[in-house]
C-alpha cells in the first residue's frame, strides 16, 4: 500500500522551505510519497498576487491536492504569533472540503520558524492546528521519545518542527533536522495504516 502526504508551506526567505523539504524526507523514509506544494503571496485585500504557476520551486496547491493526500504536513513562517497570510488564504478556501468533510481522520503535523527566539513558534503551531481540528484530521506531533527534543537549543516542540533562523544560524541545526524528518515520519506511518471505514 502507497500513501501520499501533502507538504503544503508558505515560505518567504526559504527558512520554512527548507523544514519542508527535511519533513519531506521523513515522509520518504518511512515508505510513503511527500508531495511538495506551496501557496502564493497574497495583496493586502487577500488575493493571490502572483501569476498561476510559480517561477521555481513547488506547484501552487490546489483543493484537489488535499483531497488526494493521505496525510498532510502544514508549514508557516510565523507572523505575530500566527501563520502567514498566504496559507491562512488558502485554508479559508477549503469551506467546500469541510462540508463535504474530504479531510476528516486524515493525519497532519505542523511547522513552522522563526528569526527571533521566543518568537512565536508555539502559538504558530497551535494556531495552524485549530482548521484541521474543524477539518477532523488527526493532530500528529513529536513525542518526547524524540532525543533531539531534549538537546535542541534553537526549534522543535513537541506541537511539531520549527527553526529558529537568528543571525549567525540560518541553516537548519541538526536538531531541527532530526526533529522535522521524524515529524515527516510519524505522520506518513499513520497515512500508511489502513482506513477503518465509519459506522
Amino acid at each position: 500500500m502507497t500513501a501520499t502526504v501533502l507538504v503544503l508551506y508558505y515560505s518567504r526567505t526559504g527558512h520554512t522551505a527548507a523544514l519542508a523539504r527535511q519533513a519531506a524526507l521523513g515522509v520518504e523514509s518511512a515508505g510513503a510519497v511527500a508531495k511538495l506544494r506551496t501557496v502564493p503571496p497574497v495583496s493586502a485585500v487577500c488575493e493571490a498576487v502572483a501569476p498561476a504557476v510559480p517561477a521555481d520551486g513547488p506547484p501552487y496547491a490546489e483543493l484537489e491536492d488535499l483531497v488526494a493526500a493521505d496525510g498532510l504536513l502544514l508549514g508557516s513562517p510565523t507572523r505575530f504569533g500566527h501563520m502567514a497570510a498566504p496559507l491562512r488564504h488558502f485554508l479559508d478556501s477549503t469551506s467546500e472540503l469541510w462540508l463535504a468533510g474530504r479531510l476528516v481522520d486524515k493525519p497532519a503535523g505542523v511547522f513552522t520558524s522563526t528569526s527571533t527566539p521566543h518568537g512565536g513558534q508555539e502559538s504558530t503551531l497551535l494556531g495552524m492546528m485549530l482548521p484541521l481540528l474543524h477539518h477532523g484530521m488527526l493532530i500528529v506531533g513529536v513525542p518526547f521519545t524524540e532525543p533531539a527534543l531534549y538537546t535542541t537549543r534553537t526549534g522543535g516542540s513537541p506541537y511539531g518542527a520549527s527553526h529558529l533562523s537568528a543571525p549567525g544560524q540560518e541553516n537548519l541545526s541538526a536538531e531541527e533536522i532530526t526533529v522535522a524528518r521524524a515529524l515527516g515520519a510519524r505522520v506518513a506511518r499513520h497515512a500508511l495504516r489502513p482506513v477503518t471505514p465509519p459506522r
